[in-house]
């Protein structure tokens, strides 16, 4: 179990023993193998801010965002396991705070997505285009399904892409976010994401497709 001051550093407190100059992945891989919590604090004080307000704005709830950063590093710690020392830690750590704000906001009814319709910002990142984006070119008419169903079937649906997949979708999508932002909290090139978005849309397609006709 990790000790609860290992996930409530105080803000600006230095590193010891030279672990500024690691990286995050030789943090984490340290970490996995020797279950030193040095290791495992630094990399919480590296993120603490800045992941603690991207959950802040994702969510809109400082208490709600508090939980999800301890439920991330929860993760974390329960995860490290496998890790994948040739990968990037970072968006690695925003894929998983980004399900966990989600769990979250799912258990919280107040906070719960009901309305997966509404245009933020561009009105092309938005949930409402996606489900215009999956019905389109489709022979059978999308009010098969009324306005909760779809919603419902969307959420589930981008629950069952894969993990790339699926976030970008979350924060592109459920988030407003631009191709830009999406790209900085991943770690990836623009590019990287319009192409993960593109592979996700041609997959719920195909799902919604094959619902449409079971429905028919």
């Amino acid at each position: 179990m990790i000790a609860s001051s290992t996930l409530h550093r105080e803000p600006g407190c230095s590193s010891a023993n030279g672990l500024h100059e690691w990286t995050d992945e030789q943090l984490m891989s340290g970490y996995r193998v020797t279950g030193n919590e040095s290791l495992f604090s630094e990399l919480v004080g590296r993120y603490e801010r800045e992941l603690y307000h991207y959950l802040q704005r994702f969510l809109g709830n400082t208490a709600m965002a508090e939980d999800a950063f301890q439920a991330t590093f929860l993760q974390i710690h329960l995860k490290c396991d496998r890790f994948d020392s040739q990968r990037r830690f970072r968006p690695w750590l925003y894929t998983v705070a980004t399900n966990q704000a989600i769990d979250l906001q799912r258990r919280n009814r107040r906070h719960r997505l009901t309305s997966l319709d509404r245009r933020p910002g561009t009105s092309h990142e938005s949930i409402g285009v996606l489900g215009d984006l999956l019905a389109e070119d489709q022979e059978l008419p999308s009010d098969r399904f009324d306005r909760q169903e779809r919603s419902d079937w969307i959420r589930t649906a981008v629950a069952s892409l894969p993990d790339s997949l699926r976030t970008a979708v979350q924060l592109v999508y459920f988030r407003g976010m631009k191709y830009r932002e999406a790209a900085e909290v991943l770690a990836v090139p623009v590019g990287t994401i319009k192409s993960r978005l593109h592979a996700a849309v041609i997959q719920l397609r195909e799902a919604w497709a094959e619902s449409c006709f079971a429905a028919a």
